[in-house]
């Protein structure tokens, strides 16, 4: 017997604080006055987005519980190229500074230098020029 995994409740659903958060953020969408399939659940969208991001599934592997992974494959890309993400990511940086507060005076970035696996040697020729 095939045992099919709930995601309900657990930690791939977004907590409701964070939605109310994130919700003014989405752009509104207007009922279509020619009919047609209604819009898909956004709340569920995001979930489905947060559950992709978290696990780095394929667009198409994701549960059916959050809807076509081609439809909220299409709403990241819609939201993405209207910069939904980066207020989110702004807004929610500004309210954890207000709350416990961020070292601004103190930033650092980690980086290595290494040498590429396939590098070749110093002096070899170089594939772009004439022999």
């Amino acid at each position: 017997m095939l045992v099919r995994k709930e995601f309900r409740g657990s930690s791939w659903r977004m907590a409701d604080a964070f939605w109310r958060q994130f919700e003014p953020l989405l752009p509104r969408y207007s009922v279509s006055s020619r009919g047609g399939r209604p819009r898909a659940k956004l709340r569920q969208v995001m979930d489905g987005i947060f559950y992709v991001l978290r696990t780095g599934c394929q667009w198409k592997a994701l549960p059916r519980e959050f809807g076509s992974g081609s439809t909220v494959h299409r709403y990241f890309q819609e939201w993405t190229e209207q910069g939904v993400f980066g207020k989110a990511w702004q807004r929610m940086l500004k309210r954890y500074d207000q709350r416990r507060g961020i070292g601004w005076n103190w930033q650092s970035v980690d980086g290595s230098m290494t040498k590429a696996p396939l590098g070749g040697e110093k002096n070899r020729q170089k594939p772009y020029r004439s022999r």
